[in-house]
């Protein structure tokens, strides 16, 4: 079993989309993934257990990945979310 802290830098936070592109990864891998936070946890693998989580940018999450491709999993989940779910803003001026 792998658990993990990580924090949400996008500024929209774990919104939708993210939340969606999540889910779409984890589920790819056969290990289970399940959601720490606040003294919630939810399936890492369910659009409506994140989306309840409303994980803001900055909120710290601790991910808990078990099974057969557990490393795998991890290291691409852990990427997604380091990359800020891939979204993009201008810098404020």
């Amino acid at each position: 079993m792998i658990k993990e802290k990580v924090t949400i830098v996008n500024k929209a936070g774990l919104h939708a989309r993210p939340a969606a592109a999540m889910v779409k990864l984890a589920s790819r891998y056969k290990s289970d993934f399940f959601i720490h936070m606040y003294g919630y946890k939810v399936n890492g693998k369910s659009i409506l257990g994140v989306m309840t989580l409303a994980a803001e940018q900055g909120a710290e999450l601790e991910l808990e990945i078990d099974g057969p491709d557990e490393k795998e999993a991890a290291e691409a989940i852990i990427e997604l979310i380091n990359d800020g779910f891939g979204e993009v803003y201008e810098e404020d001026e």
